[in-house]
């Protein structure tokens, strides 16, 4: 529901906070109040085109703010819908503060509020509003439809998945056969191999210049080594130097553990100087193995453990390949046994929604009878194949006019009608309804009937109304009079919610021109008496 709507420097409203309330709301006031930029600044908020010379005169942008509360009681929640139109410049839009594009507009408010007045403006006039429209009212259940489609492309996708025809599936699977050899023939086990032979490498590449250190290290540990004998050796003299000093017991025994760990250091040396020989050939063969190992890296992976993994789902994709004439069958056959059932579906669903265009057309008709369009004529068209899709409506808003699709057919207010006639009929879309120009033309016994139909479609729901008729205002809820007036020589437009007398007055300007006019005020308050909306 359309709570409060906040206009800046639109056309002639310098400045206007209008709020609403459920029911029925009538929008009134003199011919060029402003009545319609309240009309033009929702439009803005679905997303209709910024003229940039709607913006006040001497203002750099206007500004249409929107708040709706969706939900009832503690299940509410708000929605603030903003946009802007610069004099110079792009139009801006932001639904809860945050920027969005324009185009998304209509998909957020769109879902709130629906605007029957200008053809552009008019959301019944789409393909899928009027499919929801006759959905609604023959009670169509589409969910088998939805998931037998839903299952056709399940099925598709994964034929497609299979790799095509026989013959790129006997290509792929010999590419798939190499790329398995290739890496099984590796004889890959151990995703840390890489590592070890690199350093098994530099091992064997410097063995000699390993030995040379190694036994030069030695030569300074070794007690035996030297005229004074190693570090080994200076240890134990530093050791007896202590002598048997309680004091120095702790050094004693760190220079002991030290002397042991040296001994141990050199006997490891010592294996490296009498174990590490030459072994070109066995150098020769790390590197081979190293290479081929960089070569399935530069094909399957960036280390081993991906070109492991790469192998088992190739193995895996191979095994599909394998079974794929068997899966395809499976799949053409479970294809070919959901075509069949979507198509009996479908059948079903054109069965429910052409039994009910007629009755719905007919319905319409008697509506639009009691609007001032005793000989309209609409249609529900269905199509002959499928789901019966595309649902067309069509009108024919007086006698002898072609019945053309709704977006071709009538003016604003004959539109308008009809729209309220088909919501009346088949309620259903936004919890908030818009519309002007819907009294056009219309006066008499078909005004008041026209006011007490807006009326039935606010039960449960909003209406505002555009309206320069009394009969139709005295059936509101609720009505804003919009008022121009001078302030410092500009047009400034305001709104009021009017109630009591306030109301009789306007609604005897609505009725006579003469809202001090007694005779005129006493009709008003019969209209209001009558309409049971308000006590005047």
């Amino acid at each position: 529901m359309l709570s409060e709507l906040h206009v800046r420097d639109l056309g002639v409203i310098e400045d206007l906070t209008l709020s609403f309330g459920s029911g029925m709301t009538a929008l009134s006031g003199e011919t060029g109040a402003g009545k319609t930029l309240v009309v033009e600044a929702l439009q803005l908020l679905l997303g209709g085109k910024a003229r940039p010379s709607i913006v006040r005169a001497g203002s750099t942008e206007a500004l249409v703010e929107a708040r709706f509360v969706i939900g009832h009681d503690d299940d509410e929640r708000e929605v603030i819908v903003s946009r802007t139109v610069a004099a110079q410049g792009r139009s801006r839009a932001w639904v809860d503060s945050r920027m969005t594009p324009i185009a998304a507009l209509f998909e957020v408010a769109g879902e709130l509020v629906e605007i029957h007045g200008q053809h552009e403006h008019q959301s019944l006039v789409s393909p899928a509003a009027q499919r929801a429209v006759l959905d609604a009212y023959a009670g169509t259940d589409g969910r088998e439809v939805t998931r037998l489609r839903a299952r056709l492309r399940e099925l598709a996708t994964s034929l497609d998945e299979l790799g095509g025809d026989e013959q790129q599936r006997a290509r792929e699977s010999d590419v798939l056969r190499y790329q398995i050899d290739e890496i099984k023939g590796a004889g890959l086990f151990d995703p840390n191999e890489d590592a070890a032979l690199y350093e098994q490498e530099l091992r064997l590449a410097d063995a000699g210049d390993l030995r040379h250190a190694a036994a030069r290290a030695v030569d300074l540990l070794d007690l035996a080594s030297g005229e004074g004998g190693g570090v080994t050796s200076a240890l134990g003299e530093a050791e007896s130097a202590l002598g048997d000093w309680e004091a120095f017991g702790e050094f004693r025994a760190r220079l002991a553990a030290a002397a042991v760990e040296l001994a141990d250091v050199a006997q490891a040396l010592r294996d490296v100087v009498e174990g590490w020989e030459d072994d070109p050939a066995r150098l020769a063969e790390v590197q081979e193995r190293r290479r081929r190992l960089a070569e399935l890296r530069r094909k399957y992976g960036e280390d081993l453990a991906a070109v492991i993994d790469f192998g088992a789902q190739a193995a895996a994709r191979l095994d599909e390949l394998e079974n794929a004439e068997a899966l395809a069958a499976d799949f053409a056959a479970a294809i070919e046994e959901t075509t069949v059932e979507l198509a009996r579906a479908e059948r079903v669903v054109r069965a429910t929604r052409a039994g009910a265009a007629e009755a719905l057309a007919s319905a319409v008709r008697d509506r639009l009878a009691t609007l001032a369009m005793p000989g309209a004529r609409i249609e529900v068209r269905v199509g002959a194949d499928g789901t019966g899709e595309p649902i067309e409506l069509a009108l024919g808003a007086n006698v002898g006019e072609a019945v053309l699709p709704l977006a071709k057919a009538a003016s604003g207010g004959e539109l308008s009608r009809a729209m309220l006639a088909i919501r009346l009929v088949a309620m259903h879309g936004p919890t908030t309804m818009v519309f002007d120009e819907v009294d056009a033309g219309v006066g008499g016994a078909s005004a008041l009937a026209l006011g007490e139909a807006l009326r039935e479609a606010s039960i449960g729901r909003q209406v505002i109304v555009v309206t320069h008729l009394a009969q139709v205002a005295a059936c509101a809820d609720h009505q804003i009079s919009i008022e121009k007036s001078e302030v410092a020589g500009r047009t400034v437009t305001t709104g009021r919610a009017v109630h009591g007398e306030d109301r009789v007055v306007e609604l005897s300007r609505m009725l006579s021109g003469h809202p001090d006019s007694e005779s005129a005020r006493a009709h008003a308050r019969e209209l209001l008496e009558a309409s049971g909306s308000e006590t005047p």
